[in-house]
């Protein structure tokens, strides 16, 4: 990835702030507050599904992670609305899927659902990615377009907002047919 150099270390720092005080909030204070990460018997009455769970908090913590190193070293910014990326950032999970930040926060709830065996984390899950969703519609995309213009339809065109890709999207390459959003 690029240094931060056009706009020095702000980004970094601001990365770093806004994923404490954004997923780091939904997506790990709020489970750990309301259950205490307490072990219950395992959903289902099945230990896999302990282990599926785990899964995802890996997988939802390396994406997270990842995406919000994109931002502050690529995109120069960060991905609070307040102080945004000078650039679009469309390499690493961004070519699979336009919002692997929010797929990342929504598998790290329902990861904790499934490990410590919690309906509500699931619950929870659920109603995260309806707001989000909603979030999504009615601000986020908008003001990408309005930011971005030509170069934000091109990616929408050709990388969906929530089903990942099977094969990575390559900005400037001959592709096929967009699939739906």
């Amino acid at each position: 990835m690029d240094q931060p150099t056009s706009r020095g270390i702000m980004p970094v720092v601001g990365s770093v702030v806004f994923l404490i005080a954004a997923p780091g909030l939904l997506g790990v204070f709020i489970p750990w507050y309301t259950t205490g990460w307490h072990m219950d018997e395992p959903l289902l009455g099945f230990e896999p599904v302990r282990w599926l769970g785990a899964a995802l908090i890996l997988f939802g913590a390396a994406v997270l992670l990842d995406s919000f190193a994109r931002f502050a070293l690529q995109g120069r910014g960060t991905p609070a609305p307040i102080y945004p990326t000078a650039t679009l950032v469309v390499s690493g999970a961004y070519r699979y899927v336009r919002n692997p930040m929010y797929l990342a926060v929504t598998a790290l709830i329902a990861g904790q659902g499934l490990l410590i065996g919690c309906l509500p984390l699931l619950i929870y899950a659920l109603a995260f990615v309806v707001v989000t969703h909603l979030f999504v519609l009615v601000y986020e995309e908008p003001t990408l377009r309005s930011t971005y213009g030509a170069q934000y339809e091109v990616y929408a065109v050709h990388v969906r907002r929530w089903l990942p890709r099977l094969t990575p999207w390559r900005s400037g390459a001959p592709s096929r047919p967009a699939p739906p959003a």
